[in-house]
């Protein structure tokens, strides 16, 4: 059942969290409650200590003091604050630089495929959708949840989580 817990939990709930943000530009509190949940659920069974548990909560908790310094600086929203903080409970400091460096990566290259798509007329087809509308907005935002998102799939298949698993 731990196994099965590893193996669905987080990837489910990160694809979900990057699904709901591109159709969206929101990600529910719920989503980033649920990972921590998880995470709570799953960290007793997975050989880590209580110190550890503390260690890995104290990741999200920097994160999280880092992201909502952006976000009050309008530089993320505030949905993506909270999903990188419970993506670092996860990660704890054994893969939280990995984690930054690749969302940061995954979320440049987002930023320049989003300029490049909104320099593209839209098919008509696409452009009777709402969601698309508005991801192709000039000067709309962009979806930085799927970067997280993205980047903490990457991450996840070579984390501390699956190594446990392969053992």
């Amino acid at each position: 059942m731990y196994q099965l817990a590893l193996l669905t939990v987080f990837p489910a709930a990160v694809i979900f969290a990057a699904a709901w943000d591109l159709f969206s530009m929101t990600i529910p509190n719920r989503i980033s409650l649920a990972l921590v949940a998880g995470f709570i659920c799953v960290a007793p069974f997975s050989g880590l200590s209580l110190e550890d548990i503390g260690m890995h909560v104290l990741a999200g908790l920097l994160i999280l003091s880092i992201t909502v310094t952006m976000f009050a600086f309008n530089c993320i929203g505030g949905g993506d604050a909270k999903l990188a903080a419970a993506v670092a409970v996860w990660f704890g400091f054994g893969d939280l630089m990995t984690y930054v460096f690749t969302a940061s990566l995954f979320g440049g290259l987002l930023s320049l495929a989003f300029l490049v798509f909104r320099q593209v007329p839209l098919p008509y087809e696409w452009a009777r959708a709402p969601w698309i509308q508005r991801l192709h907005t000039p000067r709309g935002g962009i979806p930085y949840g799927v970067a997280l998102s993205a980047a903490a799939l990457v991450v996840y298949h070579q984390s501390f989580w699956m190594r446990g698993l392969s053992s």
